[in-house]
């Protein structure tokens, strides 16, 4: 079975919103890194598909993918777009693909396909937008007009890709770093599972009910699904569910001291 995000869009959108409007660098930080974990599943879950069409790690390509992630907090405007999910996921997804893409590939595609290739990543981006979701092969088809089989031979060449290891030497000078090392040096100050900015939650965090504490520890720092999670509390993955979302809007509320004396 599926495993669900414990908050909906709505939630997000509305710390979203209060992100962007709050004066207070240090709410403003707050609230970003509780944004950040909240929709860590979704990063997972485009990480997880992606890396099947790669040799790198899951992890690794997890945490470019939060960088994307991080982009889409900072940029997204609810008066363009009601969807932060969608723009979200195009988002990461379209960080993972330049990271992949920057690599080495033993196939050396036609420009006519790599030309098609970025019409449909294009207007992949824009249908997303459109219908809220990702297009099928069919919609962007129909959007081209152009048999299916072109688009589903540009997803084809995308699946076939083979990527350098991530610890490539990049660069012929005194500054050449590995691949890692770049994406570490990238996101050093915004990545989501740097010391630093684990412990911003850690006061609010401390104010929550020790199952509570617990729950969003295992999901949100160390890894573990709701199934998981469930499984090693002994309790039942709607219970996990529900006390997760309850969890999460209880940092919302203590750090934007809204109900804050509920929690005292």
């Amino acid at each position: 079975m599926q495993e669900e995000n414990a908050l909906s869009i709505e939630d997000v959108n509305i710390w979203l919103d209060e992100y962007h409007s709050s004066q207070d660098e240090k709410t403003k930080k707050k609230l970003k890194e509780l944004v950040i974990l909240a929709c860590m599943p979704i990063v997972k879950k485009v990480a997880r598909s992606l890396a099947r069409r790669s040799t790198d790690p899951v992890e690794d390509i997890t945490q470019v993918g939060s960088l994307g992630l991080i982009k889409a907090v900072d940029l997204y405007n609810p008066e363009i777009s009601k969807n932060f999910k969608s723009y979200a996921t195009y988002l990461i997804t379209g960080e993972i693909r330049h990271y992949l893409r920057d690599k080495t590939t033993i196939i050396r595609a036609p420009r006519e396909i790599k030309e098609l290739s970025f019409r449909v990543h294009k207007l992949t981006m824009e249908l997303t937008e459109k219908l809220g979701k990702t297009p099928t092969d069919k919609d962007i088809a129909e959007a081209l007009q152009m048999p299916q089989e072109k688009v589903e031979e540009c997803n084809n060449l995308d699946r076939r890709t083979t990527t350098i290891s991530i610890d490539q030497i990049i660069g012929g000078d005194e500054n050449s770093l590995s691949l890692v090392e770049k994406i570490e040096d990238e996101s050093q100050k915004e990545a989501f599972n740097s010391y630093e900015n684990r412990i911003i939650l850690d006061d609010a965090i401390k104010r929550l009910e020790p199952l509570e504490q617990e729950l969003v520890i295992l999901n949100y720092y160390e890894g573990l699904n709701q199934r998981e999670i469930s499984e090693k509390l002994n309790i039942s993955q709607m219970q996990v569910s529900r006390k997760l979302k309850k969890a999460i809007s209880k940092l919302f509320e203590i750090i934007t001291k809204k109900g804050l004396h509920k929690y005292e």
